[in-house]
């Protein structure tokens, strides 16, 4: 299996191959634009100044003088009418030829290899040591036509550049292969921490160590892999604790309801004693019933095909209603209610929204001291429902007032605990006002009381 770092390393050779063919292929359509045809030029003027030199003085030796020639950086390979032919200076590398072009520059033609010759990249005309690669011109020696074949002698002229040249790219390339291999670590090396720090999270190992104070994607990776790691923690905790929370819910009712009913099978109770007892198994059955309706409504909503009943309704008179239902909690509590609710028609789904005031008004209710207030006000805003429950209760700490509506979570964990209550009430709020489109906000101090504001769209 090719690891990720294997993979980085053959993209970045794979990168530097392909830069240097494209290089070479621009460098080919630069030589074919703005070098080509003046070094043809500059070739084929140096070719005719030495035969214009040698017309010049008709009495010089041939050979002697092609001789001086090739010694100051040229290959030469002159051709008498027999075709027999003389190599001056560095011989060709590649000799073959086609006679059908001697021919034609002892007819008086010109030969140009440069132009004239296909080659796949044109900037071998600069570089190719053949005898096909030089430019052909007529000359006549005592009146006996020859042919010369000229081109510069590249390995003599510039023949260290060439070196210092191959040795810098060679070079270059292979350092290059040793940098990517090396410095490819690095990069593999914090994906490597977080595909670690990923098997500890499925051990259940919620503590790491990553590196979040770089400024670059992986730095913002990390960042973010250490913050769900703390929400996975969080989200695990409070499942746990959820758990318990549960088990002892339906455990507390569950003994009492066999209990009760075992005493009054056993024959072992008064009437008043016996109907006292049936009441509190009803109670207790009503808490597991409300406990099961809320798992089960989280559950609904939680899926992602949940469509909304909608309805028009008055939703006034739904919140009025809530507290008609709630007039024993309250009024045991002495508790005064503020109300200001005029009349407002809405379209939502009326089930859905009457949980939400009934989990708002009911935690009011528990929160608030006996003798405290409690006020619901009702207004119609731009489009907008708007519904503050306020309380005079106990408010809750600043710290926890941005995990309330988290599932499971509970900010008064002890009181919560005598009063009953899964920590399900207020997910399923923000979950339900949520899928209208609206949103739900709170504000508290502690020893003052807290305030929850709900927006919904009216239609």
């Amino acid at each position: 299996m090719r690891t990720l770092y294997v993979r980085i390393v053959m993209i970045f050779l794979l990168i530097s191959f392909l830069g240097g063919i494209l290089a070479l292929i621009v460098t080919n359509f630069y030589y074919l634009g703005h070098i080509q045809d003046s070094n043809e030029k500059k070739i084929m003027s140096i070719g005719e100044d030495i035969r214009s030199l040698y017309e010049q003085n008709p009495n010089m030796e041939l050979g002697s003088y092609l001789t001086h020639i090739a010694n100051l950086g040229y290959q030469i390979y002159a051709v008498d009418s027999e075709l027999n032919g003389t190599y001056y200076g560095t011989p060709f590398k590649h000799k073959q030829f086609n006679g059908e072009h001697i021919k034609h520059v002892l007819e008086g033609g010109v030969y140009n290899g440069i132009k004239q010759e296909s080659q796949w990249l044109k900037i071998n005309g600069l570089f190719e040591n053949s005898l096909r690669n030089s430019v052909g011109l007529p000359v006549q020696v005592h009146g006996e036509p020859y042919a010369l074949f000229i081109r510069p002698n590249m390995e003599q002229q510039i023949g260290e550049v060439r070196i210092i040249l191959a040795l810098l790219l060679g070079f270059s390339f292979l350092f290059s292969i040793i940098l990517i291999v090396v410095l490819s670590r690095f990069i593999v090396k914090p994906i490597k921490k977080l595909t670690d720090a990923t098997h500890r999270i499925v051990g259940g190992d919620y503590h790491m160590e990553l590196d979040v104070t770089r400024r670059d994607e992986i730095g913002d990776l990390a960042r973010d892999f250490t913050h769900m790691a703390r929400s996975i923690k969080q989200l695990d905790d409070m499942r746990q604790e959820f758990v318990a929370n549960v088990s002892h819910e339906i455990q507390s009712p569950l003994t009492s309801i066999q209990g009760f009913a075992h005493s009054i099978l056993e024959k072992k109770t008064s009437p008043e004693e016996e109907e006292r007892y049936l009441r509190i198994i009803e109670e207790e059955s009503k808490r597991l019933s409300s406990l099961s309706k809320q798992l089960l409504t989280l559950a609904t909503l939680d899926k992602e095909d949940h469509v909304l009943k909608r309805s028009s309704f008055r939703l006034d008179e739904q919140i009025r209603q809530i507290f008609i239902v709630t007039e024993q909690q309250w009024s045991d509590r002495d508790i005064e209610l503020d109300l200001d609710l005029p009349e407002v028609v809405v379209t939502a789904d009326q089930q859905l929204l009457n949980q939400v005031w009934y989990n708002l008004i009911t935690n009011g209710i528990k929160f608030t001291n006996p003798g405290g207030v409690l006020r619901v006000v009702l207004a119609a805003e731009g489009g907008l429902v708007v519904v503050r429950i306020a309380d005079s209760g106990i408010g809750i700490p600043e710290a926890e007032l941005a995990h309330i509506f988290d599932r499971f979570y509970k900010a008064d964990k002890m009181r919560n605990r005598t009063q009953g209550g899964s920590g399900l009430g207020l997910s399923i709020a923000s979950k339900v006002i949520a899928l209208h489109g609206g949103r739900i906000e709170v504000t508290s101090k502690l020893g003052q009381g807290t305030e929850f504001t709900v927006r919904v769209p009216m239609g």
